[in-house]
C-alpha cells in the first residue's frame, strides 16, 4: 500500500531572489526533509538552509526535523537580519533630528 501523499510548500527568499517550491510528499514528513527533497538550497549558493531557523507561516518551529509536516503548510526559511531594527530606527531617528 502507498503512503499517503500530501501538499507542501518550501519558500526562501532573499531581496533579489525569491523562492517557492511546491511538492507533494508522504504524510508524516518533517520540515528538514521537505527542505530536502525541495531541492531549494541548490538555488542559493552559500546559504546552508538546512541550518537556517525555519517556521510554518510566520511561526517559528524549534526542531524542524522532528515537526511533521500536514497538509497544505509553507515552510518557510529564515535568514538573519544584516542590521538590528531597534538600532536601525534609532539612527534614522537622529538622522531625522540633524536635519531638522
Amino acid at each position: 500500500m502507498a503512503d499517503t501523499l500530501i501538499h507542501v510548500e518550501v519558500a526562501f527568499a532573499l531581496p533579489e531572489k525569491q523562492r517557492l517550491v511546491g511538492l507533494d510528499v508522504p504524510e508524516g514528513t518533517t520540515m528538514l526533509e521537505a527542505v530536502r527533497l525541495s531541492g531549494i538550497s541548490e538555488q542559493f549558493e552559500g546559504w546552508d538552509l538546512e541550518k537556517a531557523s525555519m517556521g510554518v507561516f510566520g511561526k517559528v518551529v524549534a526542531n524542524p526535523s522532528a515537526h511533521a509536516l500536514k497538509a497544505g503548510e509553507r515552510v518557510e526559511i529564515y535568514r538573519g537580519l544584516k542590521a538590528d531594527p531597534k538600532l536601525n530606527r534609532k539612527k534614522r531617528a537622529q538622522e531625522k533630528a540633524g536635519k531638522d
